[in-house]
């Protein structure tokens, strides 16, 4: 039982850290069509 819960947590770290890093590069990218869209500087 504790090998499988270590195999889940080692497992589920990949996927909370791509979701994180999924919706960080979609806010980036909504930000960067708004920045083009009203023609000013993203930073």
């Amino acid at each position: 039982m504790q090998t499988f819960i270590l195999a889940l947590y080692v497992l589920i770290w990949p996927l909370i850290s791509l979701a994180i890093f999924a919706v960080i590069g979609i806010a980036t990218i909504k930000d960067i069509r708004v920045a083009k869209r009203e023609k000013r500087e993203l930073v």
